[in-house]
Formats: C-alpha cells, sequence, structure tokens
C-alpha cells in the first residue's frame, strides 16, 4: 500500500504538470545519501514508532522519461564506484540552490530545476541558476558542477568538467571519467565537508535534574547534529598545528612573545577579560528619579482628593452635567493610574561590542583559528501584497540584511510571501543578484546605512570618513548600477504581462493547431488557461494574474527557493574580473544564505494571517538553517545599525541571558512629515513607556525590530523564574517546569524507550515534522551563554565554530512539509507554540504568553538607530491603523490573555501595564462624553460645578501642573521633546474619539454577536523624491471614522458662539460659567486641530462631503437641543424665535 503523505519529484522538463508521484511500496521511508541516491528504510525502523510514524512522508527522485533518459535495469542498481563524499556534498548544494521547490497537502513534493529565475544572468556563485562551465560530455549543456566559493569541482585528476547528471550516469556505467577513461578515485575530504563536526554530546542522564528545560532528542541526522563522538578540544593536535604553548606561567615560554598563530605581542590579560559582562543596566539618574516618583505620588493624593470633594459638592442645578462628569473624571483617574505605575523604574542599558568580539571571535585554545563561535540568527521578512507593499521597498529591506555585520555563514534571511506573488519572487531575485555588487561595497567602505535607497538619498558629504581612495569611483558605479536596478524592478510587472501574455498566445497558438489536426470543430472554443509565467518559461506554482484552479490568492501550493546558498565556512576573497564593478580583492564577498518561502494556501482552511506566516516560517528556518535565535522585520523595516544584531547577542550571550526570551528594539520613522502632526514618531510609547518596562519585566513585542530566542517561541519555560505575588513579593523557583512540559523534557537522554507515551506528546505539540524535533535540542543548546564564571548551564567555548551542515533535496522538500496547510491540526501551534492565533495584534499577545510563563524580555536602544521603517502619513490610513491596534486591544481584553487570569510569574507592575493594554480603548466613551460636556455647559448656561470656587481652582491648578511637572521630568530621563509629547496629547485625543470608540463597537460585536474583523493592509510608501514622500499627507479620504471628531469640533464652535451670545445679552451675565465652558471647548479644539488641519488637505482644499457632514450634524444637535431645551423669553438672542 501506498505511504500517505507526499513524495518529492525531480523534474527539469517545461511544465510542472508533466511530473508524476512515485510513492514506496509499503510504506518504506526513503533517505537521501551523500551520492544523490535515496535509500529506502521502513516505518518500523522510524526513531518516534507507533502512531508517530504514521505520519512520516516519503520522498522519491522522479526523473519523467525522455529520448535522453529511459528507464534501464543498470541505472537503478547501485553505482559500480561510490561517489565521492565531497564531489557529492558540493553537487547536491549547487543542485538544491537552482531548483524550485512545490508542494503541499496530499499533493506531490516536486522540486523542478530552473535554468534562469531572471531575465538577466547571474554571476554570484552563491546565486541560483548562476553563471558557470559547462558539461564538457557532447550532447550535455547542462553546468557543470561547482562548489559555494564558484569554483568547479573536479572528480577527477584530469580537471575533467562534468555535470551532476553526467556523474551520477558515469559511476552506474561502470565508475570511469568520459574525459581520461580511468576509473574516478574516493579523495580524502579537503574541503568544508571534511570539516564538518558534531555539537557536545547532551548532558549526562544524571545532570537531568538540572536543566530540565527543552526535550534532547534523538536527531536523525546525528553526523551533523547530536553525534556521538564528542568534540572535546585537542590540545596536542592544537600545539602541534600552531605555535601555542601550554600557557603561561609554564616552564614553555613562547619565542618572541608568540602566542595563538604566530603573532606578537604582550601576554593578554587572562584575569579580567572571562568577568566583563557584555552589557550593562544603567538606572536613571536620582536627580531625577526621586521628583518623577515624589510628584507621581502627589498627583495620586490629589487625584483622590478631588474625586471626593467633586463627589460631596455636586451641582444641584445641573446633577445630569455634574453626574457625566464625575463618571468620566473617575475613569481618567483610573486610566491614569494603569498608565504610570510601571514607569516608576525605569532603566537604559548600554552594550560592550568589544568584549563581544573578544570572547566569540578571538583565537584561542578552543578556537585557534579565531572562527566565530557566535550563534546562528534566521531573520524574517514578511510580505503578502506587492500592490500595497511595493517589491522596491521589500528588496531594500533585503539588501540590507544580507550587509549586516554578523558572521556571514551564521546569518540567514527568509522572506515570507504570502501571496505567493511571481512578482515579488521575481524582485528577491533581482535584489539577490545586485547584493554581490552592493555588499561588498558596504563591506570595503563601512557604509551606514546598507539600504541603497536610504544610503543615496543621504544629504552631506558622502566622503565624509571614508578612507579608500577609489570611494568616489566606486559609489558612482554602485550608484549607476542601483539606478538600473530600480528599472528592474519597477518595470518588473509589465514584463510579467507581456511574458504572460507572449507565452499564453503561443499556447493558444498550439491548442489551435492540434484542434485543427485532430478533425476537431474549429470554432469550438479553445481551453486554454491564462497563466503567468516564469523567466525559465514554466508556469508559476503561486497566484497567477488571473485566478484559475489552485493558482489563487488563497489557493495555491507551498513554495520554497534558496535564492543564495549557505556559503562557505572560509572567505571568499575578491578577485580581479572585469565582471567586478568594483575592486575586491581584500574583501570576503559571501553572502547569507536568502530563501524564499510562500506557505500553502486552500480554501476551507483559517491560515491565521500574519501569525500563521511566521509560525510557517519558524517551522521551515528550523528545518533548514535552525538558528537560536530570530530576528523579525516587516518589508518596509530595514536594518540601519548593520551592528544591531550585535547588539542583541550582547544581551543573549552575557550572564542570565538564558533567561532573556526576546530583545525589543524601538521603532524609528523616515519620511514623516517634519511637524510629526499625527504623532506617527510615538516617542512617548517608545521611549517612555517602554523603557521603563524595562525595569520591570521587559518590554512588550510589538510586531518588528525583535530578536527572539527560538525556544522561547516553542512554548518552553525559562531555566528559572520566580513567582510574584499580588502584591509584588517573589519566590524564586529553580528548574521547576509545568507538568507538561515535564512530560516531554529529558526522556529520551533519560534512555526511554521511543514508544513511551511521554514522547507521544511532541506530535501533538509541534506536529509530525522529526527533523523539526530534532532540532529542538540543538537551537536550545546554540543558544546558551558560554560556560564562564557565573553562568550556569553554558555552552563550551568553541563548540558553535563548525561549519554548517550542507542543504540538500531531502532537507527542502521536509521544510515544504511543514508549511502544508494541514500541518497544524491538532497541534499546538498558534495556541502555545509560536506566534498566537485569535487577535489582530498578535504581537502583544505573543510576548504577553512569554512573560506569563516567567522569561523576561530587554529593550535595546541603540545610539545610531537599529532600524527604521514606514508609517502612515496620511490621516485616514492613520487611523485605521490605530484602529487595527485597538480592536486588538480590546479582543485581548475579553480573552484569556486578559492580564488579570495571567500566572503568577508575570510581576505585579508588568501585569498593570498589560491590563492597561485591554483597557485604554474603552476610554473612548468616557473622552467622547467629555469632550461634549463644555459644549452641553455652553448650551445649557450651567457648569460641571455650582460655582467656580477657590477650591475647584487650586485642585485644578495643582492636577495640571503636576501632570506638565511629569512630562518636563518625563522628558529629561527619556530624551524627547515638549513637542513630542504635545503631539502625542493630541492624537491621543483624535484617536480616542474616533478609531478607538470603533475598536470598541467592532470588539463587542465580536465577543457578542461573533461578527468577525477583517483588516486590510496599511499601504506603505514608494516615493522617490521629497515631494512623493509627504504627497499621501495631503490626500483626504473620507472615512466613518472621521465623524465623531468632526461633529464634537462643529458642536464646540457652535456652543461657543451660544454661549458668548446669551452672555452678552443676558440680563444678569454668568461670566464664570462662560469662561470654564468656553476654557474647556478651547482646550478639546486645540487637541483636535491637527485633524482639522488634516481635513483641510493641501492649501485649504477641503472636500465638499466634509462641509456637508460638517454641517448637517452641526444643525442636526443644535436644533436637537432648543428642541430638549427651548430658550425662554427673556434669555432669546436676536428675537423671540420659538422652537415649533
Amino acid at each position: 500500500m501506498a505511504s500517505s503523505g507526499s513524495s518529492l519529484s525531480i523534474t527539469s522538463t517545461r511544465s510542472f504538470r508533466n511530473a508524476k508521484a512515485i510513492h514506496s511500496p509499503g510504506g518504506s521511508l526513503n533517505r537521501r545519501t551523500l551520492s544523490g541516491r535515496y535509500l529506502s528504510h521502513y516505518r518500523d525502523d522510524s526513531d518516534l514508532g507507533g502512531e508517530v510514524s504514521s505520519e512520516f512522508v516519503s520522498y522519491t527522485v522522479h526523473i519523467p522519461p525522455t529520448p535522453d533518459n529511459q528507464p534501464m535495469a543498470a541505472a537503478s542498481a547501485a553505482p559500480a564506484v561510490p561517489m565521492d563524499p565531497n564531489v557529492a556534498v558540493k553537487a547536491e548544494q549547487q543542485f538544491v540552490s537552482s531548483t524550485i521547490f512545490t508542494g503541499g497537502f496530499n499533493s506531490v513534493t516536486r522540486g523542478h530545476v530552473m535554468e534562469k529565475m531572471i531575465e538577466g544572468e547571474a554571476t554570484h556563485p552563491q546565486m541560483a541558476c548562476s553563471r558557470g562551465s559547462v558539461c564538457s560530455l557532447n550532447g550535455c549543456d547542462a553546468p557543470a558542477m561547482r562548489d559555494e566559493r564558484g569554483e568547479d569541482v573536479l572528480p577527477c585528476d584530469c580537471a575533467y568538467k562534468i555535470c551532476r547528471d553526467c556523474y551520477i550516469d558515469a559511476l552506474s556505467s561502470g565508475g570511469k571519467c568520459p574525459g581520461c577513461k580511468e576509473p574516478y578515485k574516493i579523495l580524502d575530504l579537503d574541503g568544508p565537508a571534511a570539516e564538518i563536526l558534531s555539537l557536545p554530546p547532551p548532558p549526562a542522564a544524571t545532570d537531568q535534574k538540572m536543566d530540565r528545560r527543552v526535550s534532547l532528542l534523538r536527531s536523525n541526522k546525528s553526523g551533523y547534529l547530536m553525534g556521538k563522538q564528542t568534540s572535546e578540544f585537542d590540545h596536542n593536535r592544537w600545539l602541534y598545528e600552531t605555535k601555542g604553548t601550554y600557557g603561561y606561567g609554564n616552564a614553555l615560554w613562547p619565542k618572541d612573545d608568540a602566542y595563538i598563530g604566530g603573532g606578537h605581542g604582550a601576554p593578554p590579560a587572562f584575569n579580567e577579560k572571562a568577568r566583563r559582562p557584555l552589557s550593562r543596566k544603567v538606572t536613571a539618574s536620582a536627580a531625577i528619579l526621586s521628583p518623577y516618583r515624589l510628584l507621581a505620588a502627589i498627583r495620586l493624593v490629589v487625584l483622590a482628593l478631588f474625586l471626593e470633594w467633586r463627589i460631596r459638592h455636586p451641582n444641584k442645578d445641573a446633577m445630569w452635567l455634574w453626574g457625566m462628569s464625575v463618571v468620566c473624571e473617575i475613569w481618567f483617574a483610573f486610566s491614569w493610574v494603569l498608565d504610570q505605575l510601571p514607569k516608576l523604574c525605569p532603566v537604559n542599558r548600554v552594550t560592550d561590542l568589544a568584549v563581544l568580539k573578544e570572547k566569540f571571535e578571538t583565537a584561542s585554545p578552543q578556537n585557534p583559528h579565531g572562527r566565530s563561535d557566535l550563534p546562528p540568527v534566521d531573520v524574517f521578512v514578511s510580505t503578502a501584497d506587492p500592490e500595497k507593499e511595493p517589491p522596491l521597498v521589500t528588496a531594500n529591506t533585503i539588501l540590507s540584511i544580507l550587509g549586516a555585520e554578523y558572521p556571514v555563514e551564521k546569518l540567514n534571511c527568509y522572506l515570507s510571501d504570502d501571496g505567493g506573488s511571481l512578482l515579488t519572487f521575481e524582485a528577491l531575485a533581482e535584489a539577490a543578484s545586485f547584493a554581490r555588487i552592493w555588499v561588498p561595497f558596504c563591506r570595503k567602505h563601512n557604509i551606514e546605512p546598507r539600504n541603497p535607497e536610504s544610503y543615496f538619498l543621504l544629504k552631506g558629504d558622502p566622503t565624509k570618513n571614508k578612507l579608500q581612495i577609489d570611494f568616489v569611483k566606486d559609489r558612482r558605479r554602485v550608484k549607476r548600477e542601483y539606478d538600473e536596478f530600480k528599472v528592474r524592478i519597477n518595470g518588473l510587472p509589465e514584463a510579467i504581462r507581456r511574458r504572460s501574455e507572449a507565452y499564453n498566445a503561443h499556447e493558444e497558438l498550439r491548442a489551435k493547431r492540434a484542434q485543427v489536426e485532430g478533425a476537431g470543430d474549429p470554432n469550438a472554443p479553445l481551453n486554454v488557461t491564462k497563466a503567468t509565467w516564469m523567466a525559465d518559461g514554466t508556469h508559476w506554482p503561486g497566484t497567477w494574474t488571473n485566478t484559475g484552479k489552485e493558482h489563487g490568492r488563497g489557493d495555491h501550493a507551498g513554495i520554497i527557493q534558496v535564492m543564495l546558498a549557505p556559503p562557505s565556512s572560509e572567505p571568499l576573497m575578491g578577485i580581479v574580473d572585469e565582471d567586478n564593478m568594483i575592486d575586491t580583492t581584500d574583501i570576503d564577498t559571501r553572502l547569507p544564505m536568502l530563501v524564499y518561502v510562500s506557505r500553502e494556501k486552500r480554501p476551507g482552511y483559517d491560515h491565521n494571517k500574519k501569525a500563521g506566516a511566521m509560525n510557517a516560517l519558524v517551522r521551515t528556518s528550523a528545518i533548514m538553517s535552525n538558528g537560536a535565535f530570530i530576528l523579525n522585520l516587516d518589508c518596509d523595516h530595514y536594518i540601519f545599525n548593520s551592528y544591531a544584531v550585535r547588539e542583541a547577542m550582547c544581551f543573549m550571550m552575557d550572564r542570565g541571558g538564558d533567561r532573556i526570551c526576546y530583545v525589543q528594539f524601538p521603532q524609528r520613522f523616515e519620511g514623516i512629515d517634519p511637524n510629526d502632526r499625527y504623532a506617527n514618531h510615538n516617542t512617548v510609547f517608545f521611549d517612555v513607556n517602554m523603557r521603563a518596562l524595562d525595569g520591570v519585566q521587559g518590554p512588550v513585542y510589538v510586531g518588528t525590530g525583535c530578536v527572539f530566542r527560538r525556544i522561547a517561541l516553542y512554548g518552553f519555560d525559562p531555566p528559572r523564574f520566580k513567582s510574584h505575588g499580588i502584591c509584588g513579593g517573589s519566590k524564586k523557583h529553580k528548574n521547576a517546569k509545568s507538568k507538561r512540559d515535564a512530560d516531554i523534557s529529558t526522556s529520551v537522554a533519560a534512555g526511554l524507550d521511543d514508544d513511551d507515551p511521554e514522547l507521544q506528546l511532541l506530535p501533538k505539540r509541534f506536529g509530525s515534522s522529526t527533523s523539526f524535533a530534532a532540532s529542538i535540542a540543538v537551537a536550545e543548546f546554540q543558544g546558551r551563554p558560554l560556560a564562564d564564571q557565573g553562568v550556569k548551564f553554558g555552552r563550551p567555548s568553541g563548540a558553535l565554530i563548525a561549519p554548517r551542515e550542507p542543504l540538500d533535496a531531502a532537507t527542502v522538500a521536509e521544510a515544504i512539509n511543514v508549511i502544508s496547510c494541514w500541518y497544524e491540526e491538532k497541534t499546538e501551534w498558534g495556541q502555545r507554540v509560536g506566534w498566537i492565533y485569535g487577535s489582530v495584534t498578535e504581537d502583544v499577545v505573543t510576548g504577553f504568553r512569554m512573560h506569563n510563563r516567567g522569561w523576561r524580555s530587554i529593550y535595546c536602544v541603540t545610539k545610531r538607530d537599529a532600524f527604521r521603517g514606514s508609517a502612515p502619513i496620511n490621516l485616514t490610513d492613520r487611523l485605521h491603523q490605530v484602529l487595527r491596534w485597538a480592536t486588538g486591544s480590546v479582543e485581548i481584553f475579553f480573552s484569556r490573555n486578559n492580564a488579570l487570569f495571567a500566572s503568577s510569574r508575570l510581576k505585579f507592575l508588568q501585569r498593570v501595564a498589560y491590563l492597561n493594554v485591554g483597557i485604554y480603548p474603552f476610554t473612548s466613551i468616557f473622552l467622547l462624553v467629555y469632550c461634549f460636556l463644555p459644549a452641553l455647559s455652553l448650551f445649557s448656561g450651567q457648569f460641571i460645578v455650582q460655582t467656580l470656587n477657590v477650591t475647584f481652582l487650586v485642585y485644578l491648578l495643582t492636577i495640571t501642573v503636576t501632570l506638565c511637572m511629569l512630562a518636563v521630568l518625563e522628558i529629561k530621563w527619556s530624551g524627547i521633546t515638549l513637542e513630542e509629547w504635545w503631539r502625542n496629547e493630541q492624537f491621543w485625543v483624535i484617536g480616542g474619539t474616533s478609531a478607538h470608540l470603533a475598536a470598541v463597537l467592532q470588539g463587542l460585536l465580536k465577543v457578542i454577536a461573533g461578527v468577525d474583523i477583517s483588516f486590510t493592509l496599511t499601504s506603505k510608501s514608494g516615493g522617490e523624491g521629497e515631494e512623493d514622500t509627504f504627497a499621501d499627507l495631503y490626500v483626504v479620504k473620507w472615512t466613518a471614522l472621521m465623524i465623531p471628531p468632526i461633529t464634537i469640533m462643529m458642536t464646540n464652535l457652535i456652543a461657543i458662539a451660544v454661549g458668548v451670545a446669551r452672555t452678552i445679552y443676558s440680563e444678569i451675565p454668568q461670566w464664570s460659567k462662560l469662561l470654564g465652558g468656553v476654557f474647556f471647548s478651547l482646550w478639546v479644539l486645540a487637541h483636535l486641530y491637527p485633524f482639522a488641519k488634516g481635513l483641510m488637505g493641501r492649501r485649504g482644499r477641503t472636500p465638499t462631503i466634509v462641509f456637508v457632514w460638517s454641517g448637517l450634524l452641526a444643525i442636526i444637535i443644535s436644533l436637537l437641543w432648543v428642541a430638549i431645551s427651548p430658550p425662554s423669553a427673556n434669555s432669546s438672542i436676536g428675537g423671540t424665535f420659538q422652537f415649533p
């Protein structure tokens, strides 16, 4: 019986439709060997057995028969001469990088060898379909085998160039070289494959009680991941191969003061090096923090006294007005307390990148060659719609990542295209091609920022602090290449359209010819699909421009394409070549691995938007690279500081870093209007609230610019945590775990059988992929700090210097399996593991779950901004963005993620902060009422108090002055400006009276009536000039969210006119009540001024609809009030008009 699952079909034909599936008989599993062949073994031999084995996926390579490829008995037999393992590894990786893999649920996993991905030629050796030598065998024009450095792989001493398929055929037909006719020899491993080492073994079974964080699982790649051999340092070999000694203080002193590697200089100072911290916490100055806390306490007391006085002194002439105002003021006081309490412990943090380099990238006995011992990092970039997220913006983000200052072999970039668009695919391929010029240029001249669009738009002298004499020439050439790159990117939509039309027309002609030759009805309509075609003349497996079956936005196969193959472990210095635009003789030209991923989508499945796409990337990256840390970025947020990832590692690799779940960086924005009309910079949140939370349990996760610890995303508990009572008390627990985590902890390492019931929990939590399960323990080990003094459960120095595991077809096929739409069924993905589902603000919920398990987070504010992005400067777009955030908060409040139900591991002030996240949208109800109170006061001639006595004025003055003084002190310790603080106050009122109110209504509808909430993506600006950058600021797009603020403004303006007229014509004018009402009305209008300015558009061109709505609403409200309280004869204005 055929095994359930999908098989891998490798084809080089012109269409995916011709590929056939081959299932392994008897339910056997197929594993790819280093020779490129597939060996079969049965389910009984699998690691997990029982129920889990039934979910295994079988992979089989099938090359369809062609005139040049006829099935023969000899072809299926074992090769006469075994393949050289070194050659096999290099050939396999070249094959994988030139193949696009597709597949999904109940479908064949296909691997299509592409001839080219872009219209131009790729020249970088890591680039897929890159240009190189051709096979020397007659009749074969396939590319010859090459390694990751672009050098030809020559399996024979005669230097005969041969492709991968011809080499396998030669081995199968006698094992002789087609060139010299001599038998192939298996050479000694001398390349990167020879240096692949295994990680140190997991701790002994007796030590498992000391650290029970994650499962230590048995790997199916033991040779590379969890090998049985130890990796203890060979001191004898090191002493023989280097000029090192047994150490200072021994009888043998190094000659000529030489140390490791023959270097010269004085003996290093060992005494303090190991104890130097990678980061330090700096609290705010006591001269600022002490008065700040004192003022907060004073204001709290004054608020309590004021509310007590207001309750005891009602306005008997207008009880309704007094009652509404008191209720609103009580809520405002409660909301202020929730916002103020977490701000009492602000901290700043600084890092030491020099110490990081000394510890992890300096030669030592454990690392004689000085290779990087830093953990690998996977970078996730998410995009969904190329129309709203311009491909040029995404490409620039990718280029900034590829140029980051982090070990090239330890950095991996994944782009998630949730729309499955060919436009995004080819834009990424163009970016990979341009990276061969841009990245070496950045490394050579230390360019910052490494986003080419932002760099070339910088104002000022570009030659400042540049030491290379050829900088101007290089910059001019790179700028010319970038301009051509932009032209190609911007022309991709038209190029794809024309290409598809040409191929579709050719298909129609073929169909018409077949119809005529087949004696069919020439007038019958042709059934030819309007496909979207790739550059190599094959159908795009993703979304087509003309939506077809299995090729729609929500209905397409999973796609993985390795755009840039994994780099070699040794630097690849440039050479003097006419193809190089710049001189890179002393520059490392390697590029990080770059992968395009589009998860499978099918109708009837809930794909969970961005959270689902991020979880698919988590599983894919675990299979392909398994970085211990994950940096996630939006497609419009690029790396502005190339050392940002190293900054995060200073916290993760420091003492106590194993308890940090993520390092959050502040969001900084470009393209904002100079006045920041709508508070897009949001500096009060990022520089005040987030810094303050860093002094409690850590900042909240804000969706981008965040470096995660991978195992924290897997739902595991931290190694050590404290339980905190409601009053803030704490009790430390060492190595405590929840019962469920304990069930799947170190059972395999403890020697339990594979069919033990505890192991059955693994598929229920993470899914059926054994490769993914095996990667968990490796990721946990790689993320540990070094085993220095004071570090528990650290990893030994030099454990991560081994070259990475080669990438093969079976690995990519398994990655296709884990992004299938069915994979998460009956698992804990989105519930406990990965990004959490069920809210439009999945970022806040994901961070909350980690803090709730006892993890802590870090807020890293670098001297140079770590990341920069774009923000919507249009009023309507900004309101919709705020609406989405507020709706997510309402969903959090009505869910089990409410901080009221948090565990005792969440600190009290952190609980207050998360409670405020869920409550703040409800303030809009009271804010809306309070903004109408001044107008109602002026209409009625009454005020919220009986009379404006001294007590009321003193309370009001004290509350206002303390608020201003608190703001000044916040400005002092946070570094923001007074203007930014005021802009934040203004937009708080604008958002509170519009988007927040709508969010509350939508949230209530979802909870009560079950009405689902859908949102559209926020459009990213793709302007290239200053005029284009601010063009959206003056565009007025009508939305219903504008109705409440417009109504408030018009009502207060009319009320001021009515109140002034009534007082002037009154026989006994009550100026105190008029002044009180007018003052508060003007206060409301001052907060809404940016909103009114936004309605005016450019040069005051207000849309007619705004005037119509404003006039109608103002007239309706005015007449409604006159009908409720008609004016008396002695208080009429300008006559004796009576409402009928």
